[in-house]
């Protein structure tokens, strides 16, 4: 595989009143094509800031991004806007409740010119169908479909543009157990059929382990392991992630056996 994204000692600070706060401290990390990079860590530990200095929306205070071989700047041009696209935890807030489906999928092809105008039409309802949706879902509202089916019209919107990075921010944690198993689902499909790459953040690692191939642990803003998705699981190194992991819902056997044996670990360490 060859490096997409490339993170290289960034670093963000924030002034809040008269304080400056270093929500990311020396940042560094590649994310290879067609791989999933999950970014794991707990309310402030800095995951949501760099998926916004990957997005564009902040800009980073020290170091640099590139993507795909090439400078990523601070200002987005609309060519990078559409190699890199959002899925966001709630699609509803970022679909206009007075545009249809069809209307919003439509005007991302509309605003990036994606293929020819009278096609865009047809073209609307079979991206509605790669993402499990029949295709006269087009004609409804955004609040007349439940929340796994609003979350299916984001990811689609994504492949409209034809995006080649995706950052999933919590794209499952607002969805029930069974309604977020199909979606991960669909997710692994898409990225296998369309060779996607996946920025995915969260802070659920019972998530992590049926998605991603590599797993990035944050803590207070500071990139503190990375590895596989096996390896992270079966011998984490560093003592956050150990505690992470052990706070993992027990499903098995097995995984109750790994939790004893990181809290007897992480005790010994005390």
């Amino acid at each position: 595989m060859s490096t997409l994204l490339s993170v290289s000692g960034v670093s963000k600070e924030f002034t809040i009143g008269s304080r400056r706060v270093r929500a990311l401290d020396d940042v560094s990390f590649a994310v290879e094509k067609g791989e999933c990079l999950a970014i794991v860590g707990e309310s402030g530990s800095g995951k949501s800031t760099i998926a916004n200095i990957i997005l564009g929306i902040y800009a980073a205070s020290a170091g640099s991004l590139n993507f795909d071989g090439q400078s990523l700047p601070a200002k987005r041009t609309k060519g990078h806007r559409r190699a890199i696209q959002l899925v966001q935890q709630n699609p509803l807030s970022s679909l206009n409740p007075r545009r249809s489906i069809g209307a919003s999928l439509q005007l991302a092809l509309d605003v990036h010119c994606i293929g020819e105008a009278s096609a865009r039409t047809a073209r609307v309802g079979e991206l509605l169908e790669e993402v499990g949706l029949p295709a006269d879902f087009a004609r409804r509202a955004p609040a007349a479909l439940s929340g796994g089916q609003r979350q299916r019209v984001a990811i689609a919107r994504a492949l409209a543009c034809q995006s080649e990075l995706v950052v999933l921010d919590e794209p499952t944690s607002a969805l029930d157990v069974l309604v977020q198993a199909r979606v991960l689902r669909l997710l692994k499909e898409l990225k296998e059929r369309r060779g996607l790459t996946y920025v995915f953040i969260t802070h659920d690692l019972s998530v992590v382990r049926n998605i991603a191939d590599r797993v990035a642990v944050f803590e207070k803003g500071r990139l503190v392991e990375i590895n596989g998705t096996e390896a992270i699981f079966a011998d984490p190194h560093h003592p956050y992630t150990r505690r992470l992991i052990g706070a993992v819902p027990v499903v098995s056997r097995e995984e109750a056996a790994l939790r004893d044996r990181l809290m007897e670990r992480e005790n010994g360490n005390a």
